[in-house]
């Protein structure tokens, strides 16, 4: 397992759909998701300003703010809390 150190947050990407909801099938799409699930999250040194973000959250982030990696067969990107833009919650 992986365990993002500082104020780091360890992603894994959501893929879009490919297809539409009428059954069109989408071209692949050059840009990367800016969408991921939040798989782990580092201790933030800086008591003051705690992260609200918890492991399965699903996040917007900022495009070309991460670090890939390949850990076990399986893609992930390294973040930074700070390139956070938004928690993206359910519709109830």
């Amino acid at each position: 397992m992986i365990k993002p150190l500082y104020d780091r947050i360890l992603l894994e990407a959501i893929q879009e759909e490919a297809i539409t909801h009428s059954g069109i099938l989408l071209p692949e799409s050059k840009d990367k998701p800016t969408v991921a699930r939040v798989v782990a999250v580092g201790e933030s040194t800086d008591k003051e300003s705690p992260t609200s973000i918890k492991v399965g959250d699903h996040v917007i982030y900022k495009k070309y703010s991460t670090t890939e990696i390949k850990y076990q067969n399986q893609d992930y990107l390294i973040i930074e809390s700070k390139d956070i833009l938004a928690i993206v919650e359910e519709d109830k």
